[in-house]
């Protein structure tokens, strides 16, 4: 029997999808990477998923996980030697079960993100894993990446908010580790080794997450400031005045602002772009009421006024004021794909090395490559700057070629403050490369070893996180 015939009697011939079926698969979100298969497989739960990859394994043959499609570092695309087959995870959609004395709740891994948030609130409670693309990305891609997004500030990335996981392992064997424990101190933690891990080690069919009680109120600014220095300054300022109540502060640079009325001229913008040179989006959430979040916020935030740290600052008075606000934030990767294709970068940075990482790969990029654009927006509350490099005016043809050459500058500025060359979006194909010049030469050791062991086969999404590995 072949491994397509197999295949369809695990799954059903209608969800083993071949030839042209399979191209809305083979494209990652970004358009960076194309690749081929010998398949897209659709399975219905997490017998058939186990099923699947004993077959593939008897078949040799390579196996790449996809949820939602949203990745951009290429991490869920096969290579072009159309050796693999494409697991897709949509059809693993159920919320399992929501404990709300035990705050958790238990969903399968094809569920989108949106989809997890509205019956956390239906239930009376908050998952507060953000992301732009929550609409169509998924918890299995979301904990395989260790997703951050707008609330990590407070609630931590994927990583954090994962209590207990399903896994398929690389022999086919099914995992069942799904408990609500915040405590469980039995031996190494295999969760954290799959979260994060990009598909590589496993795959993940299921996840027990934690619940928080739904906020009674929020506040949202929008802060002008003269300097990233002075940003910082209010960042440190509002930790201390709202303490884990503070939930956003979002950098966004004057240039992004100005794309975003650039490209949405419709959506009103609570200042000119040519206002100030940086802005930040500021949001806290508070359990106790409306005046007591108002009364707290006015006053951090005056404070701040009072010392010249803001030039300026709206505050939100309406939820959909808030709404239209966070619009805002949200509407800068479009805006930026819109105005053409920027070499991007996704960070980790001390908070207090921020300025100086700044100002200094700022001037080395200009002195290189002379009237570049900084498209630089991120979450300043937790260190992470979408560090965006945009071509010179006029200059657009052929810019992503100089790619290798910018991810050189940007991530030895990156390595020389103790920062990170992959903040929340992973490593995939697209910096699979770069690891060896960027980690710890034991680090690095340590992950081929684990690799070895949990995946001996190397049929787990082969080509991404780690690169040239012989196992």
């Amino acid at each position: 029997m072949s491994l397509l015939a197999e295949l369809q009697d695990i799954v059903g011939v209608e969800h083993v999808l071949k030839g042209d079926e399979t191209a809305p698969y083979l494209t990652d979100w970004r358009g960076r990477y194309t690749g081929k298969a010998l398949a897209v497989v659709r399975p219905a739960d997490v017998e058939e998923v186990a099923a699947v990859v004993r077959v593939c394994l008897q078949f040799n043959t390579p196996i790449v996980t996809q949820g939602g499609n949203t990745g951009l570092c290429g991490g869920a695309t096969p290579s072009n030697k159309g050796d693999a087959v494409v697991v897709l995870m949509t059809r693993l959609n159920k919320i399992l079960e929501i404990d709300t004395d035990n705050d958790t709740i238990t969903v399968q891994a094809g569920c989108v993100l949106q989809t997890v948030q509205e019956a956390a609130v239906q239930a009376g409670r908050l998952f507060p894993l953000s992301l732009a693309s929550e609409g169509s990305c998924t918890i299995g891609g979301n904990l395989a990446t260790n997703a951050g997004g707008t609330q990590v500030l407070r609630y931590g990335n994927a990583r954090e908010l994962a209590l207990g996981l399903q896994v398929v392992t690389a022999d086919g064997e099914i995992w069942n580790g799904l408990r609500g424990l915040r405590k469980d101190n039995t031996g190494y933690d295999l969760r954290d080794l799959f979260i994060g891990s990009e598909g590589t080690l496993g795959i993940i069919t299921a996840a027990t997450l934690k619940l928080y009680p739904l906020p009674v109120a929020r506040s949202t600014a929008f802060l002008a400031f003269n300097s990233i220095a002075d940003a910082v300054k209010v960042l440190s300022r509002a930790r201390h005045g709202f303490g884990s109540a503070l939930t956003g502060f979002e950098l966004i640079s004057a240039y992004c602002l100005g794309i975003v009325a650039q490209v949405f001229p419709q959506i009103k913008l609570p200042f000119s772009p040519d206002k100030s040179p940086w802005y930040a989006l500021l949001e806290i959430s508070d359990n106790e009421s409306e005046d007591h979040a108002r009364g707290r916020f006015e006053a951090v935030i005056g404070d701040a006024l009072e010392a010249g740290e803001i030039v300026d600052a709206v505050i939100a008075e309406t939820s959909a004021q808030s709404q239209a606000l966070w619009h805002i934030r949200e509407s800068i990767p479009l805006a930026e794909a819109a105005t053409g294709k920027g070499i991007k970068h996704d960070i980790a940075v001390p908070v207090s090395k921020i300025p100086e990482f700044i100002a200094h790969t700022n001037a080395l990029l200009q002195a290189r490559f002379p009237g570049v654009q900084h498209i630089i927006f991120g979450h300043l509350g937790d260190g992470n700057l979408h560090y965006n490099v945009g071509a010179a005016p006029g200059q657009e043809e052929g810019f992503l070629s100089l790619q290798k050459d910018v991810y050189k500058i940007v991530f030895d500025s990156v390595y020389a403050v103790n920062g990170s060359i992959s903040a929340e979006h992973g490593i995939g194909q697209l910096k699979k490369d770069l690891l060896i010049d960027y980690k710890d030469e034991v680090e690095l050791a340590l992950m081929r070893k684990i690799k070895r062991v949990l995946d001996p086969h190397a049929l787990f999404n082969p080509g991404k996180v780690i690169s040239s590995v012989e196992f």
